[in-house]
Order: C-alpha cells, then sequence, then structure tokens
C-alpha cells in the first residue's frame, strides 16, 4: 500500500518521518562533491516495476526511470536472474585477453535490431559518453578529416570529446580547453523558432543553412562527422523535423561525411520503436547507444557499418572492461524481455496517454504551460511566464519537481532554463499508476499556480 506524504503534513512538521532520507543527504554533502548533480530529493532501498520504495519506506512513482535508463522497468525477473546466475560462472576476463560468447550474443542481437546497410559491426563499451567518444575516433579515422559538427541543445555526455559536443554551458563551465575542430550548428528547433513557417519549409530553410555553414564556418572536404539527436533529451525533447533529419542523410552522403545519431537516451522503445531514427526512414552510418541496453548496468554500443568500423587503425579502441559479462548477460535478457512484453506496443500506449493528458492541462493552464512535444513515450511540457515560449519559467519547474516529490511522484525537469518537465518512466508502468502520477502533476501545477 502506497504512503504518500502531503504538503499539509510536511507543514505540520511531520518532515521527521523522512530521517533516513535526511541523514543520506547529510551523508551525501559531507562525502560528495557538492557539483554531482541532485536532479530530486528523492531515496531509494528498493524499486520495481515504475515504483521506488525510498529510504523512509514511502512509496513514489517514478517518472525519470534512472534518466531514461529503465525503460524495462526497475529489476526486471528475467534480468536479475540472468545477473546472479552471470555472477557465478566469471565477472571480469576483459575481451581482449579471454574472449566469450556473452560479447558476441550482444553485438549479434544488437546486429539484428539495428542493420547498419549490408554489413553491421559492434563495439560494446561502458556508457554513452564512452561510445560517443569512440564513435568520434572511428569517424575521424575512416574519413582522415579533423572536424565534427554538433547542434545547440545537444547532450553527448561528460567526458572531453563529449562535453566539447554538449551545448549546455553549466556542464562545461571551467573544463575548458575543448577538444579543437568542434563546430555547432543551429539545431532546426521548431517549437521556438519556426518564424510562421511549416515544418517542411523549416526544415529547407536549415539544410539551407547547413551550406552556408560550409561556406562560413567549416569546410565539408574538412568534416569528418555530423553527430545529432532524433530527439534531444538534456536540451528538451526538440523533436528534428523528418525532412531535415532525411536531407541530413542525402548531404552527408554527397560529402562523404560520417552521419551519427545518438541513441543513447531515445533508443531501446522509448519512442515506440527500438531506435528512434526508424520514425525518419533513414539509417544512420554509426550510432551511440547505452541506457536501457541493459537495465541500468553499465553497457553502452557503437554500432556501424562494417567498412566504416574496419576502416581504423589497430589499437585505436578499446578498453579494460568493455562489454563486461555480467552486463553482456543484463543486456541479453534485456532485450528478450522487451520482446517477450512487447514494449514497443506498450511505448505508444504510454505516449498517447501522457500527450492526451500533457494537451488537457495545457488547456487549463494556458498561461503557464506554452507547449507540449515529444515521440512516443518520450514526452514534455514547457512551463513558461504568460503562455509564451520566449519567456521560460524555469522557477515553476524547480517548484514542481520538489512538489512532486512531496505528494510521492518523482519528476525531473530538461532544458537550458530547466522549465521542460519530462517524462522518462519505466514503459512497463501500469496504467492506473501513470493516470495517478499524472494526477499528481497537475494537482502540483494547480496548487503552485493558484
Amino acid at each position: 500500500m502506497s504512503i504518500i506524504i502531503t504538503r499539509k503534513e510536511e507543514e505540520a512538521g511531520q518532515h521527521k518521518l523522512r530521517l533516513q532520507s535526511e541523514r543520506i543527504f547529510a551523508r551525501r554533502r559531507r562525502l560528495v562533491p557538492n557539483a554531482l548533480s541532485i536532479f530530486t530529493p528523492a531515496t531509494v532501498q528498493q524499486a520495481r516495476g515504475a515504483q521506488v520504495t525510498d529510504a523512509d519506506g514511502y512509496e513514489l512513482i517514478d517518472f525519470t526511470g534512472g534518466i531514461g535508463v529503465l525503460n524495462a522497468g526497475h529489476c526486471p525477473p528475467p534480468v536479475v536472474k540472468a545477473i546472479q546466475e552471470q555472477a557465478g560462472r566469471f565477472l571480469h576476463t576483459c575481451f581482449g585477453v579471454a574472449a566469450y560468447d556473452l560479447y558476441l550474443d550482444v553485438a549479434e542481437r544488437l546486429v539484428e535490431l539495428f542493420p547498419h546497410g549490408e554489413a553491421t559491426k559492434v563495439m560494446l563499451t561502458n556508457s554513452g559518453a564512452e561510445s560517443v567518444e569512440n564513435a568520434i575516433k572511428i569517424a575521424r579515422q575512416y574519413t582522415r578529416r579533423p572536424a565534427v559538427i554538433c547542434y545547440t541543445g545537444s547532450f553527448h555526455g561528460r567526458t572531453l570529446m563529449a562535453t566539447s559536443l554538449t551545448s549546455k554551458v553549466g556542464y562545461r563551465l571551467g573544463c575548458g580547453p575543448f577538444a579543437p575542430e568542434v563546430y555547432r550548428l543551429a539545431f532546426p528547433d521548431y517549437a521556438h523558432d519556426h518564424r510562421g513557417m511549416s515544418e517542411e519549409e523549416f526544415a529547407d530553410y536549415h539544410l539551407k543553412k547547413l551550406e552556408e555553414f560550409f561556406y562560413y564556418y567549416v569546410s565539408e572536404k574538412d568534416a569528418a562527422a555530423i553527430i545529432v539527436e532524433c530527439v534531444q533529451g538534456e536540451g528538451g525533447f526538440n523533436v528534428i523535423p523528418v525532412k531535415y533529419l532525411q536531407g541530413l542523410r542525402r548531404v552527408c552522403d554527397q560529402h562523404g561525411i560520417v552521419l551519427i545519431v545518438d541513441e543513447v537516451q531515445t533508443g531501446f522503445c522509448r519512442t515506440g520503436k527500438w531506435a528512434a531514427y526508424e520514425h525518419f526512414d533513414i539509417v544512420p552510418d554509426i550510432s551511440t547507444w547505452a541506457k536501457s541496453i541493459a537495465s541500468g548496468m553499465p553497457l553502452g554500443a557503437v554500432i556501424g557499418k562494417q567498412h566504416i568500423m574496419d576502416g581504423i587503425n589497430p589499437g585505436t579502441i578499446g578498453g579494460t572492461y568493455l562489454g563486461n559479462p555480467v552486463c553482456c548477460a543484463a543486456s541479453l535478457a534485456t532485450i528478450q524481455y522487451m520482446k517477450d512484453v512487447g514494449l514497443n506496443e506498450k511505448a505508444q500506449q504510454v505516449g498517447s496517454i501522457i500527450r492526451q493528458r500533457f494537451e488537457a492541462m495545457k488547456k487549463r493552464f494556458p498561461n503557464h504551460i506554452s507547449d507540449v512535444r515529444g515521440l512516443g513515450a518520450m514526452m514534455a511540457m514547457e512551463l513558461s511566464h504568460q503562455g509564451d515560449i520566449s519567456k521560460p519559467n524555469g522557477e515553476l519547474g524547480k517548484a514542481m519537481v520538489q512538489r512532486c516529490y512531496e505528494k510521492g511522484l518523482i519528476l525531473i525537469t530538461a532544458g537550458a532554463h530547466g522549465n521542460i518537465l519530462r517524462i522518462l518512466s519505466p514503459l512497463v508502468i501500469e496504467e492506473h499508476v501513470l493516470q495517478r502520477g499524472l494526477d499528481l502533476m497537475e494537482e502540483s501545477l494547480a496548487e503552485l499556480t493558484a
């Protein structure tokens, strides 16, 4: 039975019931660098499906999924079993020292799910940032060119090259000098910059801007790769126009540029398909993966066309822990579980419910919600002053995270101003739990804007 602390109880001084959570955060302040982000005030001692039990025994509905990692839910039983069984066999050898079938089995499944042209090869990594780092190394070696083009609003990780590609200043402050030969192009953000154009006209406008970019910033002859997200995650769930991404594919083909699609947050059923790029009828040259690939175990992947993946120097990619056997076992079980439960269909249903509720909230709160957007179950609403999308309301976003937590919902924001409420709930969430979480969002918004 769920126990939820209400705002009135908090104000009545019953926050003492959160003693264990307070203890954990006190320890965190003492032991962990302050710069390590705190997205919500929640704690956890156990989790199943789409619900978390915090350190004080209270149940919370999870709309974050460990930031998009738990598409298959917390602790799917087949995945837990696979981890336990593999842990009893062997934990690590380093794939370069002693090879094993588990790595190859994962690669085989990924090739089946995400064929990149006639022949595809796979490199496993430990994380999304590592996947991006290696994808750039591969593209540069294959093309023998130095330049990489990325976009405003992008997020590709926190390692040196990934941070250089990431757009938000707050993630980069004081971290320079950054990797050289990185060039940034304006993302075709239709919601914020449509200028009265249709989406197709807007796509054509930005494709023309790309051609101009080659004249004024970096030559197409020097461009090794263009890296892009089909739906910007940290950037605010901005969906790239279909015509633009298809045009980008043609431009890359024309100039011999490697098209890298970052699927770290969008992949593995989040958008209602295995890959977000499937919605756009294109195939990338290289794609990067992590997050929901293994239900939270640290695993990522670089998938690419064989002639590109093999067109690089021996020894220039690799690592000690890549394709850890326990993580591979978790990945195999996760992918099979996703198939067994029909996770893409569940994502479509979840996304449809969220979109309908968000649109209804937008009508109810026109002075506070300026936009609803997303793809599949990757949905967001944007909070603004006077309902004007050019006036972001980050203060309300922050207050919503706190108020929803007090009511029993874990929620996070996105976007440069923290004014975009995004939903990354486990896709196995039961409808009544999903509806209850959306109720809590609506109640919180009503209270905060009364």
